[in-house]
């Protein structure tokens, strides 16, 4: 008997789920993606995706090889309150970008959504939006916490093409503390602004 939720005799239905991900995503985009419409283009029940990667913005993470969940990721930074977060926050960002797996992946997204590819883009655009802005301003305080946590991403955002693609020096071979640093208090001056 097979398991529930589980396709019997075929080992790669994570790779077949991850293949659909890719493919749902680039055509509908992050927001018109569905567990369900993935669930469908790989032949499996949805509940299996959640099985293999839990919510929507995990499954886009797998898909495009991110080495975190943003939901996982910006509580981890919140974990000891908005006090200190910018510079833990840096510190999660720019440690993730060393990571020599993490950074091949994230410069194949960058270097897709900035291509002039609509579709990567558009999709890359709505999970930035989404998944991103939306956990970051879930921890901050104001009217305006969805602008300020949109600018937290694109100041992120642009220290990683001028980092990692342009390579611009010296902040390409700038230490990760020296970064921190300078980037900390800004990011941290977004977090507080009310």
């Amino acid at each position: 008997m097979t398991p529930a939720g589980r396709r019997a005799g075929n080992p790669d239905t994570r790779t077949e789920i991850l293949e659909a991900a890719r493919d749902e995503f680039g055509e509908s985009g992050y927001r018109r993606a569905t567990i369900r419409g993935i669930a469908r283009r790989a032949s499996v029940d949805p509940a299996l995706i959640h099985h293999y990667f839990g919510t929507k913005d995990e499954l886009f993470a797998a898909s495009i090889a991110l080495p975190f969940a943003p939901g996982d990721l910006m509580d981890g930074v919140f974990e000891g309150g908005r006090d200190g977060a910018g510079r833990r926050l840096a510190r999660a960002f720019f440690t993730i970008w060393e990571t020599e797996q993490a950074r091949a992946s994230l410069l194949g997204v960058l270097r897709t959504a900035i291509s002039g590819d609509e579709r990567a883009t558009a999709a890359f655009r709505e999970f930035l939006l989404e998944a991103l802005r939306d956990h970051l301003a879930a921890h901050i305080d104001g009217d305006d916490a969805r602008l300020r946590a949109v600018t937290v991403a694109s100041h992120l955002v642009g220290m990683a093409i001028t980092r990692y693609v342009v390579r611009l020096e010296p902040v390409a071979s700038a230490s990760i503390d020296d970064l921190v640093d300078l980037v900390a208090p800004r990011l941290q001056s977004y977090l507080d602004q009310a």
